[in-house]
């Protein structure tokens, strides 16, 4: 069992593949102010442990006392996230040709299926 909340929270962190800079953006906090979280110089609140839980789809009882799984059963698609923010800060001819290039990517899979 991992012993207190602060090390919980980096195990959280770490089993996402995340680094704090972009765990912070997810619960909307800076990233100094969830720095001193993990390191213990700020207690957590209840606030910043509901939005773990559901941005992240992390076990309250786990991220609370350790025990448990590390998360629920509807782990959010991190990946996916981290897609859709990149996507959505380009400009719409970019979000066409990325649309084009994965209806042609699983065009190809698809004819490939059919190979093996």
């Amino acid at each position: 069992m991992i012993s207190g909340i602060q090390d919980r929270l980096v195990t959280v962190r770490e089993a996402l593949g995340l680094t704090q800079r972009d765990f912070c953006k997810g619960i909307y906090v800076s990233q100094s102010y969830y720095a001193h979280l993990e390191n213990g110089n700020r207690p957590i609140n209840d606030r910043i442990i509901a939005l773990i839980c559901s941005q992240y789809g992390v076990n309250r009882d786990f991220l609370l006392t350790g025990k448990g799984e590390l998360f629920t059963a509807d782990l959010p698609d991190i990946q996916l996230q981290q897609l859709l923010e990149v996507f959505n800060e380009l400009e719409k001819p970019f979000k066409d040709y990325i649309v084009l290039q994965i209806k042609q990517l699983m065009e190809a899979i698809e004819k490939n299926k059919g190979k093996n």
